[in-house]
């Protein structure tokens, strides 16, 4: 079953990345304007997430629409991924935008400084890998959890090896990543805006869980700690955008990993209210 799962992805891999982009990113807002009325379970996680969260700002109507809106964009954001993940650095960059990339430090003679980055679903963010084309200085890494279905998960890595990110299983590739970020050099992307064990902070408004992985990494190994965003410009064009560097010390003496995640939620919060239909609101970000 597994080798036919993944023969019939690779298919679908095949065509979508054959078609143009423009085309893979509208039948993409279709099939997820589709999925809003026939996935009620992810629709009322959306609705009860917006409301919570901009109920005193907006109508029940514009509300709706919002909802609707992002999960059109949650389909062309993932039809898109597998369209870009084929394409080149020259076929994609009429696509694609950087922003405030002259933020990040340079490599130095000697061991290099490496960076973390902090990240979220924010568009395609399966585009955040493709960092190092425009700073081939850094070697872009990042953690992934891998999939129950191992014909799934099999066809996903098949997708992330097509640039020179370096991929790291959370739960089993520990040792490797130590190892790289100890050579320096390094941009390490990590998704923080999900529900993760750690500490309860407000994000939004409302306390959640939040992992603390970014703040110890960049304590831990010296590190740069930047946002990075994926914004929507239009249909099929985004814009990878640079934070202000969020400091993780304080007059030459660290502060905490507490302290230092909260700033990083406010960096993702401002992301979300500056466009909330580009943000993965069908996550229950804020379980009890």
């Amino acid at each position: 079953m597994n080798t036919i799962i993944y023969f019939l992805g690779r298919a679908l891999i095949v065509f979508v990345q054959w078609l143009p982009l423009r085309v893979v990113a509208q039948a993409g807002r279709v099939g997820g304007g589709m999925v809003y009325f026939l996935d009620g379970r992810h629709r009322r996680v959306t609705l009860n997430n917006l409301t919570m969260c901009f109920g005193r700002e907006k109508s029940t109507a514009d509300i709706h629409a919002l909802a609707h809106e992002n999960f059109r964009r949650i389909g062309e954001n993932y039809a898109c991924a597998v369209k870009t993940a084929g394409m080149s650095f020259k076929q994609l960059k009429p696509h694609l935008e950087f922003s405030g990339f002259e933020k990040l430090p340079q490599a130095a003679a000697g061991r290099a400084q490496s960076i973390v980055a902090v990240l979220g679903h924010f568009g395609n963010f399966e585009l955040y890998a493709r960092i190092q084309d425009i700073r081939p200085d850094l070697q872009a890494a990042t953690t992934y959890r891998a999939l129950k279905q191992p014909g799934v998960n099999r066809l996903m890595q098949s997708l992330r090896r097509a640039n020179h990110c370096r991929f790291f299983e959370r739960r089993t590739e520990g040792a490797g990543l130590r190892n790289l970020m100890n050579r320096g050099g390094t941009i390490i992307g990590l998704l923080t805006d999900q529900h993760s064990p750690g500490f309860r902070t407000p994000f939004l408004g409302h306390d959640c869980h939040t992992g603390l992985a970014p703040a110890v990494l960049a304590l831990r190994y010296d590190c740069d700690l930047y946002s990075i965003i994926c914004h929507r410009v239009s249909l099929a064009r985004w814009q990878l955008k640079v934070g202000e560097r969020i400091q993780t010390h304080a007059d030459g003496v660290a502060r905490t990993s507490e302290d230092i995640m909260r700033e990083v939620n406010l960096a993702l919060e401002t992301a979300v209210r500056c466009d909330p239909a580009n943000w993965f609101w069908v996550h229950r970000r804020w379980k009890n």
